[in-house]
């Protein structure tokens, strides 16, 4: 594989991680502090910076709401399309490494 495919294979990866961590905490939204803290539990490198990228990815596919607080920090939480992804419900388009589901 070669390091750019690496690196794309790295951020869908973080990207369904995102989402599957956003539903665990529904109905609340999720802080960027923590989903840079579970990332980086489950060994996806992830920076402040990258984060906030793949959110705003994520909420362009219609796929999460983000809530920019007064305060500079990020609270996301999934849409229903994204709840329906997670929950395989509706097929997952290009650039989500979402599992196939066995």
């Amino acid at each position: 594989m070669s390091p750019e495919q690496l690196l794309r294979a790295e951020r869908e990866q973080t990207r369904w991680r995102i989402l599957v961590t956003l539903d665990a905490g529904r109905p609340t939204p999720v802080s960027e502090h923590l989903l840079l803290q579970v990332l980086g539990d489950i060994k996806l490198s992830a920076t402040p910076a990258s984060l906030r990228r793949e959110l705003d990815y994520l909420e362009s596919r219609k796929l999460i709401e983000i809530e920019r607080t007064p305060y500079n920090t990020w609270l996301a939480e999934l849409t229903r399309l994204g709840v329906d992804l997670v929950e395989y419900t509706v097929p997952c388009e290009p650039g989500i490494a979402r599992p196939v589901r066995g």
